[in-house]
């Protein structure tokens, strides 16, 4: 899939649109263009090959991702022939009960059953090379390599007048005139630096990853025979479907290892917050390995002896821009303006949803209603964006125990299911009449979001102090939780009207609201000991869904006040599916307020 060619420049002096950067952003834009519009595409590249020979970072799509690299982006068989279908997420975390050498003594938190919308594990390398492919069978895609000194200058009238685009090849020059320019060079950040719109966020964490040969087969990194493996009582919970085909994450306080199969080799990869792990203790692949093998000991068994392909690292990742879209006809798509981080492989989500905004105005030419449609897209994109923030800079330590954790993936994946994915498939992000009533919905959320992220923080914190460690693997399928799976239900709900689609959100807002109560009354009920508060209409009545946040005493103070009223809260599903994660306190916190 790799050239080394420089095709020259076709006979014209301007293109509709100038793509620069030629990554999965822009080549993904540049198909979904081909495939949408009339549009005219020059993809700019200062690479000699595209896809280059280093590999790739960035291989685990979700949801929104599979659907549109697959549906929008008509590249499903491909998917399904070339790269791994994905077996969701999963999550473990290592119990008390034994030395952790084996795969069996390890908890886990997951979905069983495959998703009704398809993701993948992609070869970035080999996926974008087809990409290129494709569009180079369009007569109206151009691929510039070797492109450098690049230069770009904003129309002044962006109502009439083309951008200019300058670069070099070689030793010559080239000045080229484009309609719209989007920047996807990546980390570059090519026009948020121009345009001096670069901005930090509150994410500090670090990430180093690499490649080796074959498969890490996670199942088989045991003591036991093939047959005892096969007949272990962990499938009762788990099930018999190969785990290694999930993006599979092995869990700390504020890090987590993952583990990703692809085509003849497999990724792996440790993010970390910055306060937890310096850098230089593991941007190494012998650092990095030792330091797996000693804290997840399974894999001393395998990743020591492996070939190691390539390896990459970031020391920080995550950033913000003041603006991504602009009616003067340009825009920024991919991490060239905002990233978050790689936990949940929300990156080729956030390059769905910002191209497909990008592509409906490119195709507006009304000069007033492109003005109306990126105001609405902005504000969209950084609502979008904004709302994932906390997930990451203030609960990320939560990855240190199952029950928090599990709680608050459920949560946000709940979210995700039926506010990001259920629009998405329905193809209304583009729709005004929807997006100023999702808007409002979703700004519901945000205090909600605020307060859970912090409570649950907080009770990690709490647990460190007062919880004994667990004796044995815990197993738990999130949608237990009956929130999560009443939006996995949305999947299903296709070709709704705008009306039918806001009554849907709406209801699934609500929704949201009934599970924050219920984080909230579970964690108490942990925290004073007493499942009874679970039940409790008073207790539940008493919290504030928009000021949820740790506090024991006042924990102590509410159940104190409401104990003995004899009302009983009604949940819309079972509220003690957690149990399994409940044991004794150390120092009941009741104890703890009155001394």
């Amino acid at each position: 899939m790799q050239t080394t060619t420089t095709p020259s420049i076709p006979g014209r002096d301007g293109f509709d649109v100038v793509i620069l950067g030629g990554g999965l952003a822009g080549l993904s834009l540049a198909r979904h263009l081909l495939l949408e519009t009339d549009k005219t595409v020059l993809l700019i590249e200062k690479r000699h090959e595209l896809p280059p020979m280093r590999q790739k970072v960035g291989e685990s799509s979700v949801q929104l991702a599979g659907w549109y690299f697959s549906k929008m982006l008509d590249m499903e068989s491909y998917l399904f022939h070339e790269h791994f279908m994905k077996y969701n997420l999963r999550f473990y975390w290592k119990s008390g009960g034994g030395e952790n050498r084996d795969f069996e003594d390890y908890g886990a938190s997951y979905i069983r059953p495959f998703s009704n919308i398809a993701s993948y594990q992609v070869d970035r390398n080999t996926f974008e090379g087809e990409l290129l492919r494709r569009n180079r069978e369009s007569d109206r895609f151009r691929v510039q390599l070797l492109a450098v000194d690049l230069g770009v200058t904003l129309a002044a009238d962006a109502s009439s007048d083309p951008h200019e685009v300058r670069f070099r090849v070689g030793e010559e020059h080239h000045t080229i005139q484009a309609r719209w320019v989007v920047d996807t060079t990546g980390r570059r950040r090519f026009l948020a630096k121009k345009q001096e719109l670069a901005r930090p966020n509150s994410i500090q964490h670090g990430a180093f990853f690499w490649w080796v040969d074959g498969l890490v087969d996670i199942e088989k990194l045991s003591d036991l025979d093939p047959k005892s493996r096969r007949l272990h009582p962990n499938h009762r919970q788990t099930g018999h479907l190969p785990q290694w085909l999930a993006t599979n994450h092995f869990c700390d306080e504020g890090l987590w290892f993952w583990v990703i199969p692809l085509q003849g080799k497999t990724s792996l990869g440790l993010v970390f917050d910055s306060d937890v792990i310096h850098w230089r203790d593991v941007f190494s692949v012998e650092k990095a390995t030792r330091w797996v093998c000693e804290r997840f000991p399974m894999f001393a068994r395998d990743l020591p002896n492996r070939e190691v392909l390539d390896f990459g690292g970031y020391k920080t990742f995550s950033h913000d821009c003041v603006q991504t879209l602009s009616s003067s006809r340009w825009a920024m798509t991919g991490e060239s303006g905002r990233f978050t981080d790689p936990l949940y492989s929300p990156g080729s989500d956030l390059i769905s949803i910002y191209n497909t905004l990008v592509v409906d105005a490119v195709q507006t030419d009304d000069p007033a209603e492109l003005t109306r449609k990126c105001q609405t897209y902005e504000s969209l994109m950084k609502a979008v964006y904004q709302a994932y923030v906390p997930t990451y800079a203030v609960s990320y330590d939560c990855l240190g125990d199952q029950e928090c954790f599990s709680l608050k993936y459920a949560w946000e994946l709940a979210i995700y299911f039926g506010v990001y994915v259920f629009p998405f498939i329905n193809e209304l992000l583009t729709d005004r009449r929807f997006i100023i009533a999702f808007l409002r919905q979703f700004s519901r959320l945000g205090p909600m979001n605020r307060g859970i992220q912090g409570l649950l923080s907080g009770f990690y914190q709490w647990k460190k102090d007062h919880r004994l460690p667990t004796d044995g693997p815990r197993f738990f399928d999130f949608t237990e939780l009956g929130t999560l799976r009443a939006a996995e239900k949305t999947f299903y709900q296709v070709g709704v009207s705008v009306d039918e689609a806001k009554k849907i959100v709406r209801q699934q807002v609500d929704n949201f609201e009934e599970m924050a109560l219920f984080i909230a009354a579970h964690v108490a009920s942990v925290v004073l000991d007493d499942p009874k508060v679970l039940t409790s209409r008073a207790y539940v009545e008493a919290l504030d869904v928009n000021d949820l946040s740790f506090d024991p005493g006042a924990m102590a103070a509410r159940w104190a006040e409401h104990r003995d009223d004899p009302g009983l809260q009604e949940w819309s599903f079972d509220p003690f599916v957690l149990e399994r994660f409940r044991t004794e306190a150390t120092l009941p916190v009741a104890e703890e307020v009155a001394s």
